[in-house]
């Protein structure tokens, strides 16, 4: 999907830009004046459309001029699962991450998307990370209290309109 972003220019006497990839960005923005026709040389960058683990991502990373060329190389290069992980640590846990250097595989995020902690504790169970579990005592099991212990080292967010459980660690 393209993304489309718009240069709001500080200067109240100038318009702004539409842009959708870098060349147009980098045509467009030395060439703005405003109506007495000096150069105008602060913008504010906004996100317009795209999908919305890219929005997640421009809001996390406090998009910026200066960084929004190589923002927009990494949006292609990028799987939504390392957009995801920067959006945690970056958003959720205030880590810093430099986009020209850090790379998201560097990330240790344990990532559970389409769960709560309850889910992930029943996930946990059926994989037999508590040990073999008799059917016959499996009833017994109080998942909210699970997922409570798991509360300790796991956190719940919301990204994309989508539950996920992490631990950073």
């Amino acid at each position: 999907m393209t993304v489309t972003f718009y240069a709001q220019p500080y200067d109240i006497d100038a318009t702004g830009f539409y842009f959708s990839d870098a060349e147009t960005y980098k045509e467009t923005i030395g060439k703005i004046t405003n109506r007495y026709g000096d150069p105008v040389e602060e913008f504010e960058l906004q996100f317009i459309d795209g999908d919305a683990i890219d929005a997640e991502l421009f809001k996390a990373l406090c998009i910026s001029q200066a960084t929004i060329l190589p923002f927009m190389e990494k949006l292609d290069k990028w799987e939504d699962w390392n957009k995801t992980d920067i959006v945690i640590a970056v958003g959720e846990c205030g880590y810093s991450f430099d986009l020209e250097s850090d790379d998201p595989d560097d990330l240790d995020i344990d990532l559970y998307a389409g769960m709560d902690l309850n889910d992930l504790a029943r996930h946990f169970i059926e994989d037999g990370l508590f040990g073999d579990i008799p059917e016959r005592l499996a009833f017994y099991l109080d998942y909210d209290a699970i997922a409570r212990d798991l509360g300790h080292d796991y956190a719940e967010t919301t990204i994309t309109g989508e539950t996920c459980v992490y631990r950073m660690a």
